[in-house]
């Protein structure tokens, strides 16, 4: 009896593992992803299969959040399209003028000029920001992190979004089930009680064949009463305060006034529809904006709900449109192969490309990851520095005194692919010009990193990062 049933398992393993196979041959996707895929599955047994479920599935096609299912009253939102270009192209050179253009097709990137733009660099500053706007929101305010710590900042916030819920402010929340894993269940009630609306990204639902764990709500967004906004790679975690032992967090975030909040006002709409259900149009959530400077912003979403790697085109488009620098900061850093040639070949032709990265990152296996791809690049005449002031966790492009791209998108197949994700790709020269400045600061802090010291390194480590290296298909 035992034999028959070893049989029955076994025939009913190969079916379902080659029909897996062929399901993903069949996608189409990166020969390198799809082998690694294909090796798991066939050298795992079992595991492979669940390890596939779990996170090897595209769900790019499925359109978890699609963004065509939603369409704001044109009436409510300002709408800037490219005709708004024509008052910029004295300032804004061709290839930079493809990038927006780039923007506005894959991802419905709207034009947003005339803002305010203010860059935080440290945690006490930006916290301080975010919790100003917050006490001083008249209407509404809405809120979506990866992240929301259950710590001192965590609890700071909840306290206040609790008062200005009973104020008589509506007050929205989304935070990612498995980024916020571990807030408690009186955090989450003490809200709810006190009437914020409060919502989980992709809760656990055991669906056979349909997980969708892999895919992470990992934006960082703040609207008040739909005139001031924030995005950038910071959570609310007491870290970017105190430090943990990685030291103190380092990251960049941005606060808009102008038309651009309609961008981000917009995108946590859409993300709202997706976890409640219901969709919000009403007028007051978009005011009519003040005019500050005369610059562009284009707020650009990606994930399984874009039918492009908006962020990564974005980034790989920005970063040839250079012609003097390009200064780059990740804390992960495991690039496609579109991104790397961009780098290389954007230093090859003398462009001043710069990579800073973190000493040591919270993850062990994405710095062996990351390490094996810096001998590549710094061949090609890339400058790459390592931070040891803490962690660096910003996620910040800053390129010829022009483009900024700032977000929440590390530099890796996650980002590209996988997480919902938002960076704010700006086109202003002072901006551009204090990012530039927080860069050359942050590099007195940093080593750099020459190429004979790196080529020279002991052959062990260098096994263990190609070892590494093999599994970055699927990070």
């Amino acid at each position: 009896m035992s034999s028959i049933l070893a049989i029955i398992f076994i025939v009913l393993y190969t079916y379902t593992l080659t029909t897996t196979i062929s399901v993903l041959l069949l996608e189409n996707r990166n020969p390198a992803k799809s082998l690694s895929w294909v090796l798991v599955l066939l050298f795992l047994p079992i595991l492979g299969l669940i390890l596939y479920v779990i996170f090897g599935q595209n769900m790019r096609k499925q359109k978890l959040v699609s963004k065509k299912s939603f369409r704001f009253s044109h009436k409510n939102q300002m709408i800037f399209d490219l005709s708004k270009l024509d008052d910029y192209r004295s300032t804004i050179k061709g290839n930079q003028m493809n990038l927006i253009k780039l923007l506005y097709k894959n991802n419905d990137a709207q034009i947003y000029p005339f803002n305010r733009i203010e860059i935080f660099s440290d945690g006490k500053t930006t916290f301080e920001a975010m919790f100003q706007a917050i006490e001083n929101a008249q209407s509404h305010i809405h809120i979506e992190f990866f992240i929301f710590g259950n710590d001192k900042i965590s609890n700071q916030l909840r306290e206040l979004l609790i008062k200005k819920a009973r104020d008589g402010v509506r007050v929205r929340m989304i935070y990612d089930y498995w980024g916020s894993f571990f807030l408690s269940r009186m955090y989450l009630q003490s809200l709810r009680d006190a009437g914020v609306y409060i919502k989980p990204f992709l809760p656990l639902r055991i669906r056979l064949g349909r997980s969708k764990i892999n895919y992470r709500n990992h934006r960082k967004l703040l609207v008040v009463d739909g005139e001031t906004g924030f995005t950038g790679g910071l959570n609310f975690a007491d870290r970017y305060i105190f430090g943990n032992d990685l030291g103190k967090w380092r990251d960049t975030f941005v606060r808009f006034k102008g038309s651009v909040v309609h961008g981000l006002q917009q995108l946590f709409l859409i993300d709202w529809y997706f976890v409640e259900g219901k969709m919000i149009d009403d007028p007051k959530y978009f005011p009519q904006p003040n005019r500050y400077r005369k610059n562009i912003v284009q707020v650009v979403s990606s994930g399984p709900d874009t039918d492009w790697e908006v962020i990564m085109q974005g980034i790989s488009s920005a970063i040839m449109s250079a012609t003097k620098y390009v200064y780059i900061h990740t804390p992960y850093f495991i690039p496609n192969e579109v991104v790397q040639t961009c780098m290389q070949m954007a230093s090859l032709s003398g462009v001043d490309v710069r990579l800073m990265i973190p000493e040591h990152s919270d993850s062990r296996l994405s710095d062996a990851c990351s390490s094996s791809y810096l001998g590549q690049i710094m061949e090609a005449g890339v400058k790459v520095y390592k931070y040891h002031k803490g962690f660096l966790h910003s996620k910040a492009i800053v390129i010829d005194d022009f483009i900024s791209i700032v977000g929440s998108a590390n530099m890796d197949e996650r980002s590209f692919n996988q997480n919902f994700e938002a960076n704010a790709f700006m086109y202003d020269k002072r901006a551009a010009e204090q990012l530039r400045k927080l860069f050359e600061k942050d590099i007195l802090n940093c080593e750099e990193l020459t190429l004979e010291a790196w080529t020279n390194r002991k052959r062990w480590q260098k096994l263990q990062e190609s070892f590494a290296r093999l599994f970055s298909p699927l990070m």
